[in-house]
């Protein structure tokens, strides 16, 4: 069903109407909202079988748009100009559209048939959490942990930065330590925690010895691990450096050590 917006003051124009990230999560729906940016993004939720409750699209990928939901959902249109004044940004990818956000899965549940797990402790960069959730996708992760004080994957450009493959792999939230240890011991697999720290084993020589179920821990950006998560794991791990370097971005390391354990 397209639509030509004529007033950015419309109603039906709420979910776009420079909504933040928050707002979006806390204010509408059952479990919230999140924005799917670009066609491939839109494609791959509607493939995860998430809800599409409108599109947003510039004139020249209605068409696409179109195709992508069908004539039950709304799709409204207009010049760049108009629909960057609506949400507050420019369409660079052409159409965004406003999707129900699915419940979290049970973390036992998702534990169950996994091998290879990232937690992901307090990364607080949506560019990161994006970035992280694309490689280690392509690389072999079976699921994503995130722990409370992480940026939520299903901000607009956290999914943006993955290329939509937060919609792809199963992750869902942790608690605290204490209980989030107890739920991996439960599920048999051992905690690898990725810290520059010298007296870590190398990751080649854990890789070359790995247990069958590991969980990789990632931190925050900066500080890295915390004393909690490094207290939480059965063994710690390095990437072995050159050239004085100690660490690497967190997306980087992520990918470093999974590529190295699948």
């Amino acid at each position: 069903m397209l639509i030509e917006i004529t007033d950015t003051a419309d109603p039906r124009l709420a979910d776009f109407a420079r909504g933040t990230d928050v707002l979006l999560k806390n204010g509408r729906g059952a479990h919230g909202l999140y924005i799917a940016e670009s066609a491939l993004v839109l494609e791959r939720a509607m493939r995860a079988g998430h809800r599409v409750r409108a599109v947003l699209t510039l004139r020249d990928t209605v068409d696409d748009a179109a195709a992508l939901v069908g004539p039950e959902v709304a799709v409204f249109t207009g010049s760049m100009e108009l629909l960057a004044k609506l949400t507050g940004y420019e369409l660079h990818r052409g159409l965004i559209a406003s999707m129900e956000r699915p419940a979290l899965p049970n973390p036992a549940d998702l534990l169950a048939a996994a091998r290879r797990v990232v937690i992901l402790e307090n990364v607080v960069d949506p560019t990161n959490v994006g970035a992280i959730f694309r490689s280690v996708a392509a690389i072999g992760a079976d699921a994503v942990l995130v722990t409370p004080g992480s940026s939520d994957p299903f901000y607009r450009r956290a999914i943006r930065v993955s290329m939509g493959t937060v919609l792809q792999v199963p992750w869902t939230r942790v608690g605290e330590w204490p209980a989030t240890r107890r739920l991996l011991t439960t599920s048999g697999f051992h905690v690898a925690a990725l810290t520059p720290a010298t007296d870590a084993v190398s990751l080649r020589d854990f890789a070359a010895n790995a247990p069958e179920r590991v969980a990789l821990v990632v931190g925050t950006e900066g500080d890295g691990l915390t004393p909690d998560a490094l207290a939480a794991a059965d063994t710690i791990v390095r990437i072995p450096m050159r050239h004085g370097i100690d660490s690497l971005n967190v997306a980087a390391a992520a990918a470093v050590a999974m590529w190295a354990l699948s």
